[in-house]
C-alpha cells in the first residue's frame, strides 16, 4: 500500500488551466478581423476549441487516433466559415492561424491551481494528471506556473492513443491508483463535469469545480458528485475533508 493518503488525478486544461491568455493572443492576432463579421475572440477560441475537441472524439471513436493539435491545426479555416466568415481563406492567413494556436501553448495556471495542489500534497495526497494534450505542452503550463509537477505524474492519452471521455482512457490510470491506495482513497478532479462523471464510471470518486463551465448540467450527468466546488482550492479543502 502506498504512503499516500489517497491520489487525486487531474484533468488539465480547462481545470487547473484557463483560457483568458489564449484569448487575450487570438484578440491580439485576429481580433479587428473577427470584430468586423461580429465575433469576438473568446467566442472564436471558445468556438474552435469545442470543434477540435469534436473532431477529435470522432476520430477516436472510428479508431484514426489523431493527436490533438492537428487536429486543431485543420479545424481553424472550418470554424471561422462556420462562424459566419465567407471565405476564411482569403481574410485569413496560415501566419495568423499559427500564431493564435501558439499562444494556446501558452496557456497559464487558474488563480488558486497552485494553492489546491498544495492543500491536497499537505494533506497527503499524490497529485498527478491525465490529459489528452501532448506532454511537452502541458509540462510548460506547470512549469510556467511556478509549480512542480514530475514528468512521471502525467500521463497522456497519446500515450493510448484513446480520447477521454472513453473509459478506456480512464481505465488504465484507476486501476493503478486503486492498487497503490485502494479504491476509496482514488480521485479524479476536473473543471469538466463530462470528464469527472466518466472517470466515476470506472470507479474515481468525482470531485467537480465550476470555475471553468458554471453551469454544471448535473441532470444529464447523473447527479452530483462526492465533492462539488466553485472553486479549485474549495474543491481540494471538500477532498481532504470526505476523505477523512
Amino acid at each position: 500500500m502506498s504512503p499516500h493518503h489517497g491520489i487525486v488525478v487531474f484533468d488539465i486544461v480547462g481545470t487547473l488551466v484557463g483560457f483568458e491568455s489564449w484569448h487575450r493572443t487570438i484578440d491580439r492576432e485576429i481580433g479587428p478581423k473577427l470584430a468586423s463579421h461580429n465575433i469576438t475572440a473568446q467566442m472564436f477560441g471558445y468556438t474552435w476549441m469545442t470543434h477540435a475537441e469534436l473532431e477529435y472524439t470522432f476520430l477516436c471513436m472510428s479508431e484514426r487516433y489523431t493527436p490533438y493539435s492537428e487536429v486543431m491545426k485543420a479545424t481553424f479555416y472550418r470554424t471561422l466559415g462556420m462562424a459566419g466568415v465567407a471565405g476564411p481563406r482569403e481574410v485569413f492567413d496560415d501566419g495568423e492561424r499559427e500564431r493564435c494556436q501558439a499562444g494556446y501553448a501558452a496557456l497559464e495556471l487558474r488563480p488558486g491551481a497552485k494553492e489546491c495542489i498544495g492543500i491536497l500534497r499537505g494533506a497527503g495526497f499524490d497529485v498527478r494528471c491525465l490529459t489528452t494534450a501532448d506532454l511537452g505542452r502541458v509540462q510548460g503550463y506547470f512549469r510556467s506556473g511556478g509549480v512542480e509537477m514530475p514528468k512521471e505524474k502525467f500521463v497522456s492519452c497519446d500515450q493510448g492513443g484513446v480520447a477521454k471521455p472513453a473509459l478506456a482512457a480512464y481505465k488504465p490510470v484507476y486501476e493503478k491508483c486503486k492498487g497503490e491506495v485502494g479504491e476509496e482513497r482514488t480521485w479524479f478532479a476536473a473543471g469538466h463535469m463530462w470528464d469527472v462523471a466518466a472517470a466515476r464510471k470506472v470507479g474515481f470518486k468525482g470531485a467537480y469545480c465550476s470555475v471553468y463551465e458554471r453551469e454544471d448540467c448535473l441532470e444529464i450527468h447523473g447527479g452530483e458528485m462526492e465533492v462539488m466546488a466553485e472553486s479549485l482550492p474549495e474543491m481540494a479543502r471538500r477532498i481532504v475533508e470526505t476523505a477523512k
